[in-house]
């Protein structure tokens, strides 16, 4: 199996540009979709299930759709509840994508997510960073934990496992030995969360020096990016700002799950029903 690519700097910049006759867009990011959260995959279900006049010109998946993924042959293995799961993920896209353009961009957690596993999706892969030259203006997309440079631990993780020599050896091994360093990788994040007793404001942000320069190197005035769960939007002088996506949980107190939509108005946060 091949392994994806590593992202490019921003030196070396993804640019799409939206075909002429689109008006709107939506993002999203940090669905962390799994087989144990079955009320957050019941409503992306139905926000891919919208009629088609109901829907944006283009989806755009800034990562984290998946709380992990072990290698695109997920979706080939034997029956089993999580296989099943990941199947009947990549049916819900496949449908969706045969009319709505998706664009993907890997996050933290599906890295790993390749060529046949997009394919499957019928996804289009979307390298980290990107921008996109849409109603007369560039916008830079991101997930965003390459900009988080002050949780060292994490940059120094990322950088060990974006490199194709580690990818090719980690996707060699049995599925099975996969999903148990998966697991126990996770088991490591969530203690970490509740050492900061689940608060998202006290985990590492995005830095601003960094954005700033990322922008500047994009020729943008604005990033779009997920990654730390705090929605929001963020001036950071001389006309520059970021715009952070929500995670999604339809279980938690309050539920999560919104997109955010780009046309002619502008940008708007745009919630989900969650019945």
């Amino acid at each position: 199996m091949s392994a994806p690519s590593p992202p490019p700097s921003v030196d070396r910049l993804v640019q799409l540009r939206a075909p002429a006759h689109w008006q709107a867009v939506e993002f999203l990011s940090d669905l962390h979709l799994q087989p144990g959260e079955p009320k957050t995959f019941d409503v992306w279900r139905a926000f891919l299930q919208r009629p088609v006049p109901e829907r944006a010109d283009a989806l755009f998946i800034l990562g984290d759709l998946f709380e992990v993924w072990v290698g695109d042959d997920v979706l080939e293995a034997s029956a089993s509840t999580d296989q099943t799961f990941w199947r009947t993920c990549a049916e819900a896209l496949r449908h969706f994508s045969a009319q709505t353009p998706v664009y993907f961009m890997a996050g933290n957690r599906d890295f790993l997510l390749g060529t046949e596993g997009l394919r499957v999706c019928g996804m289009q892969g979307l390298s980290d960073p990107a921008t996109f030259d849409f109603l007369g203006q560039q916008w830079l997309l991101s997930h965003g934990d390459a900009l988080c440079l002050a949780d060292t631990d994490y940059m120094r993780f990322r950088e060990q496992v974006r490199q194709p020599a580690w990818q090719r050896e980690f996707l060699a091994r049995p599925l099975s030995e996969r999903t148990a360093i998966a697991r126990n990788l996770r088991e490591q994040s969530e203690a970490r969360k509740r050492s900061t007793a689940g608060d998202p404001s006290l985990w590492a942000d995005v830095d601003i020096t960094a954005a700033r320069s990322a922008l500047q190197a994009a020729q943008a005035r604005t990033l779009i990016h997920g990654h730390t769960h705090r929605p929001a939007v963020h001036t950071l002088g001389d006309g520059l700002q970021r715009v952070v996506l929500s995670d999604w949980d339809a279980g938690a107190t309050p539920p999560r799950a919104e997109v955010l939509r780009l046309d002619a108005q502008g940008l708007r946060r745009i919630p989900l029903p969650l019945s």
